[in-house]
């Protein structure tokens, strides 16, 4: 009995030891990616996104950025306070420009349409406030070096809505969500986690 408890007091100690000797999986010891390949899993899916809003202030900018997991767009909206920003991104099989309903080439193994809540002009003035037009890239939007982006398009702004696409690599798994006046879709580069 005696032999017993010493052999399991042995393991429980020895499980403490390497309990206390573990590193998380997001923490980096000497810079590897193996510590980088945790903080890239996104369990995002590949579906449609959608939230409503009540306040339709005019878009501002559309900016792109590059990071360790993600290609990301913001649309910066005027003052929106704390309303939220209304949106609906999904995959679709081709762009159409509102009123119209032509359709917008847009290259890329797969179009992602982001329809935001914001119109490109002040509703209030009809000032124009983001200067897209119809068909051709996102003003201001440059892709060179980016992993997962490919092309983007503006589309329409229409009944209070801008409509942009996004072309990517392949259906790929996003996110979005609202910081303050910004709505941001990420767009991951793997369906896997990278190292």
């Amino acid at each position: 009995m005696r032999r017993l408890s010493r052999a399991l007091a042995a393991v429980t100690l020895a499980g403490a030891g390497l309990l206390a000797t573990t590193v998380p999986a997001g923490a980096a010891t000497d810079g590897s990616a193996p510590a980088a390949a945790a903080k890239c899993e996104a369990g995002w899916g590949s579906l449609l996104k959608t939230a409503r809003t009540s306040a339709y202030k005019p878009l501002l900018d559309i900016r792109a950025g590059k990071h360790e997991c993600f290609d990301r767009l913001v649309f910066d909206v005027q003052g929106i306070g704390d309303h939220r920003i209304g949106y609906r991104v999904e995959y679709v099989d081709q762009l159409r420009q509102d009123g119209s309903g032509d359709p917008i080439p847009v290259a890329g193994g797969a179009v992602l349409a982001v329809r935001v809540s914001a119109p490109s002009y002040d509703p209030n003035t009809g000032e124009v406030r983001y200067p897209g037009h119809a068909g051709q890239p996102l003003t201001g939007v440059d892709l060179t070096g980016f992993k997962t982006f490919q092309d983007t398009r503006f589309a329409s702004s229409f009944e209070g809505e801008t409509l942009v696409g996004v072309g990517v690599r392949a259906r790929l798994p996003f996110r979005v969500f609202q910081e303050r006046n910004h709505l941001v879709v990420d767009v991951a580069h793997s369906w896997r986690p990278q190292g």
